[in-house]
């Protein structure tokens, strides 16, 4: 297996391989050039956006500036928007649904580290995807670990740190995230 079959299968990988810093460099490139637009610049963005992600749906806004390591293992659907300082650590696979609403500072985060020091020193990484379903809306300063799912029409609340998977239709909030209430079916 390449590094990079190893990285998207969540086994341990070394993220210093050829074709996945060339990876990270094509993605650093492209969000350079999408945080350097102007808010004039719509049809600019959009293509870049279209580019540095793996699948975009329509009426995508993301309000620069954006981070992220790949892009590519980046789904998003329709009428998604993030706003300002946004990173999402692809190493691992994110859809991302329609209609999902991310406030300022959202951070999702696939990567991780080996917990033991030892395989740490390796220099080898980790990644689990993270999947955010459909008309969710995730609060800002909110920190979605590797690993999790969210469910469709769910709110996250801001300043959450989501560390495990969250169902459909309910409101939760805090550190670690949990659910306060369930919400009526969107």
């Amino acid at each position: 297996m390449t590094e990079k079959q190893k990285m998207l299968a969540g086994e341990l990988y070394l993220a210093s391989d050829l074709e996945l810093t060339a990876l990270r460099k094509r993605a650093s490139h492209l969000t350079r050039l999408y945080n350097a637009t102007t808010e004039e610049e719509l049809e600019k963005r959009s293509q870049l956006l279209q580019e540095l992600f793996g699948k975009l749906g329509s009426n995508a806004q993301i309000t620069p500036p954006f981070y992220c390591d790949y892009g590519s293992n980046i789904d998003a659907g329709d009428n998604f928007y993030m706003n300002y300082g946004c990173v999402i650590l692809d190493c691992n696979t994110v859809h991302i649904g329609d209609n999902v609403l991310c406030a300022p500072y959202v951070q999702i985060y696939t990567a991780y580290h080996p917990i033991d020091p030892a395989e740490r020193l390796t220099g080898r990484e980790l990644a689990a995807p993270i999947k955010i379903g459909n008309n969710v809306w995730i609060g800002g300063g909110v920190i979605i670990n590797p690993g999790v799912t969210i469910g469709d029409n769910t709110t996250i609340g801001a300043g959450s740190v989501v560390v495990k998977s969250i169902p459909a239709n309910v409101v939760a909030v805090g550190n670690p995230c949990r659910v306060i209430r369930q919400v009526n079916e969107g």
